[in-house]
């Protein structure tokens, strides 16, 4: 179940700041839960450890192991190692993560290698030679101040971004002679593309760094063999020592940083309130690496820092969620505040909609898989354009795409935002011939569109019900567009564009001359793309 006790027990860690003090104890001590006694030993250890309440430790041999269910839950602490958990449960009561064990200890704490505690709290009796005892023991072994609990209260919270919050938690460690060389802080995200942020420190470089994984990455072997990958599937953190003949090299990166000078490493996990596990990695090149006082400092707020950093994790994960669903200019708004039903404004912008053409033979003719890749390329085409021609994607409406570029010079002859809406176009004309022949070659069916363009005045804001707003694009310049988009099928044009859009731009564009467009009076000059 766990690794054999170690019976040599190391002289007390004891330093001025954190300290971790291991005594063995000739009292019985015994251990009640739900009736029975699951620990009753005279060879229990205590460990007493700066500011945390003392922790009885007991030898495997004196623990009733049937009444334990191993699970995987692990946590870590970078001095003691990680701890494994079970669940204790006798009869038909049980305690969740009542037990831990640490069973390959570091050297700061080899001591309790092997041996077994419980949860004060979560037992029903404590014993010492029959006594019982009502409160749990408490050693006072340090009174000096955490300097980073005053960090945390009078500066970490004025961090603007995550990238903020790692720099002056740097500077923190630096201002209180932390051995640290270098800081990098993984934060999850939620995002379609993107798996996490990182934030990087490194003493003698200037800024941040910050690089973003991608769910894609998660599949290559340097992610595998990487000390993220154990800790991101809840294996607890990683310590390793990088002196000495002989260090434990593991992980590639390990023998990267012994050849740059490195001396110490350790990843802790940093949890947040739903459990999403990050990742905090500090590297030292002082001799000797980290301190168990310097490690016992940050650990000692490691669950405050994670609840700071969370709230600009959650920020950062809403604005993408929001830009992701909304689209990035709409999300931007919400989060400012846009979120009454009614919010909005008149904006001046080229509307742009696109319709993929007999999507109901389509959907006949593919299974569901087959049409939903179909579907997913031909956005890819088209609003993968608008995109990165700074054109915003509102919403996909079944098999069509609406989006607008707003225009901030309106009296301009020529404004920019219709240039790009114009190139935006000519790519996803291309992208739609050069998808079309791949599916050619995979003998699947040719994709066929329609795409119309207009200028005007529309409404953008906020429409629906109290309960289900959405944030939208309405007004008479929509309803002229998505006419417009209907004659690309009458016409055999994959693309046409109002008059008004027309004389936008300088590029020239090829009339059809005057049509009509259903349900609105009048005709109207349509025109297309040269062949």
């Amino acid at each position: 179940m766990v690794s054999a006790v170690n019976t040599a027990l190391p002289e007390a860690v004891a330093h001025d700041g954190y300290r971790v003090v291991i005594e063995p104890r000739g009292e019985r001590v015994r251990v009640v839960f739900n009736g029975e006694t699951v620990a009753d030993s005279t060879r229990a250890l205590l460990m007493h450890e700066t500011r945390l309440p003392s922790a009885y430790y007991f030898p495997i041999a004196d623990v009733r192991t049937d009444f334990l269910l191993r699970n995987e839950f692990h946590t870590h602490c970078p001095f003691k190692g990680n701890a494994s958990y079970w669940s204790l449960k006798v009869g038909e009561r049980a305690a969740e993560n009542a037990v831990w064990s640490y069973e390959e200890p570091y050297d700061e704490a080899s001591g309790i290698g092997g041996y077994i505690a419980f949860d004060w709290s979560a037992m029903d009796a404590w014993f010492l030679d029959e006594d019982v005892l009502t409160e749990q023991p408490r050693g006072d072994i340090s009174s000096q101040e955490n300097p980073f609990v005053k960090w945390l209260v009078e500066d970490a919270w004025k961090a603007t971004s995550a990238a903020d919050f790692v720099a002056r938690l740097a500077n923190a460690l630096v201002a209180a002679d932390f051995p640290v060389w270098r800081l990098r802080l993984l934060v999850r995200t939620l995002n379609p593309q993107l798996f996490a942020n990182t934030y990087t420190w490194q003493h003698g470089v200037e800024g941040i760094e910050e690089y973003q994984a991608t769910h894609v990455g998660l599949q290559t072997a340097e992610y595998r063999d990487s000390p993220f990958a154990p800790i991101i599937a809840g294996e607890g953190g990683i310590r390793r020592r990088l002196e000495g003949p002989s260090p434990k090299l593991d992980f590639p990166i390990l023998e990267d940083l012994v050849a740059e000078g490195a001396t110490d490493y350790v990843a802790m996990p940093v949890k947040f309130s739903d459990g999403l596990i990050n990742i905090l990695i500090l590297t030292s090149d002082r001799p000797g690496g980290f301190a168990t006082e310097e490690l016992g400092q940050l650990y000692e707020v490691l669950p405050a820092l994670g609840r700071q950093l969370e709230a600009y994790a959650q920020r950062l994960s809403s604005l993408t969620l929001l830009r992701t669903y909304l689209g990035r200019d709409a999300g931007e708004r919400v989060m400012d505040g846009l979120v009454k039903r009614g919010d909005g404004e008149e904006v001046h912008a080229v509307v742009w909609i696109s319709d993929l053409r007999d999507s109901t033979a389509l959907a006949n003719a593919l299974s569901r898989v087959g049409y939903l890749a179909a579907l997913n390329q031909y956005f890819d085409c088209v609003a993968g354009a608008v995109i990165d021609n700074g054109g915003e994607v509102l919403k996909f409406i079944g098999d069509a795409v609406l989006a607008i570029f707003p225009i901030d010079d309106r009296e301009s002859p020529y404004p920019e935002a219709c240039e790009r809406a114009l190139a935006a176009v000519r790519e996803a004309d291309q992208a739609i011939v050069g998808l079309n022949a791949e599916r050619k070659a995979n003998s699947e069916i040719p994709l066929s569109y329609g795409t119309g363009l207009h200028r005007g005045d529309i409404t953008y804001g906020n429409i629906g019900t109290t309960k289900r707003l959405d944030f939208t694009v309405i007004g008479t310049a929509v309803n002229e567009v998505s006419r417009i988009e209907s004659l690309c099928k009458i016409l055999g044009k994959p693309v046409l564009m109002s008059s008004v859009f027309a004389k936008s731009v300088s590029s020239g564009l090829v009339s059809l001359g005057p049509h009509e467009l259903r349900g609105i009076s009048g005709t109207q000059e349509i025109f297309t793309l040269p062949d």
